[in-house]
């Protein structure tokens, strides 16, 4: 984990990801650094090179707004990254943990799940557990080792390059959504311990974690490869809880009238005697709950 110095570590990161030619600068000579020097970032950014070195280093913490943007645009951050590195720069004051308590899904989201039988729906937790889901959405991912916890399937998982047939892209947005789901609370127990334990079994999850990449889980198209269906192409839209913060609501759709939605339709059927109900939130846990 990067508690002692988020800032530093950020940045750090994302400038050994910027190619010269993508800043217009032209290489001259061999390099011995990937990505860009700090001098070059301080000189794109505008701000001496002493200072910018002060801020990887940890020995200056709380850039301007008006330095934390252009560093931003130095760096091309993408619109979430960019969000990411002013909340490094203006960290909220250090408060009291709460002791730890089981995350739970409030009953009235869990009849509007229950409402949508065509419809795969989970709620994701802070750590992209998966807290609840109606029955479609339990039956999309049924059957793994995993099923309960999208972090573990996707990198631990056996089956997880079958289920997902781009699970390069997939692997990639997923660690970015665990970054931009744990925000700047880098001390959370809970994402210690995921992150801790997919560190030490998965060489990729440690490569990508490294990156530092950002983004928001909202809306993408993703293929799975369902063991009783077969190939599905769905849509979804992740919204966020606001009752509960750090819980999403991911629904998934298929085009109408496509071969998703009939292969859709069939997993419905196959599955409606065998599948429970949403869980009931009161026995909900962060931890892996698979099936």
């Amino acid at each position: 984990m990067d508690s002692e110095n988020p800032l530093g570590r950020f940045l750090r990161a994302r400038r050994e990801r910027v190619r010269p030619e993508d800043v217009d600068i032209l290489p001259a000579g061999r390099r011995r650094v990937a990505g860009l020097r700090r001098e070059e970032v301080a000189l794109l950014a505008g701000v001496s090179t002493d200072y910018y070195i002060r801020l990887e280093q940890g020995r200056e913490r709380h850039p301007s707004a008006q330095v934390v943007e252009a560093l931003a645009r130095a760096l091309v951050l993408e619109e979430d990254a960019a969000a990411h590195l002013h909340r490094l720069a203006l960290p909220a004051p250090r408060r009291r943990r709460p002791a730890a308590r089981r995350e739970r899904v409030s009953p009235s989201l869990l009849r509007m799940m229950e409402g949508w039988p065509r419809t795969p729906a989970v709620v994701l937790g802070r750590c992209l557990t998966v807290l609840a889901h109606n029955a479609l959405g339990g039956a999309l991912f049924d059957g793994h080792t995993h099923s309960r916890d999208l972090m573990r399937l996707v990198f631990l998982d056996p089956d997880a390059r079958e289920f997902y047939p781009d699970w390069d892209r997939v692997a990639v947005n997923t660690v970015a959504g665990l970054r931009a789901a744990a925000g700047i609370d880098a001390e959370d127990p809970e994402l210690i311990a995921v992150v801790g334990e997919l560190s030490l079994k998965s060489e990729t999850f440690r490569r990508l974690w490294a990156r530092h990449d950002i983004r928001q889980k909202t809306h993408e198209t993703k293929r799975f490869r369902h063991r009783l269906v077969g190939e599905l192409t769905l849509e979804y839209e992740a919204l966020t809880v606001n009752s509960a913060p750090g819980q999403q609501l991911v629904v998934y759709q298929a085009e109408p009238g496509s071969p998703s939605e009939q292969a859709l339709a069939l997993l419905g059927s196959l599955t409606a005697d065998v599948v429970e109900a949403p869980h009931d939130p009161m026995s909900t846990t962060t931890k892996d709950t698979s099936a």
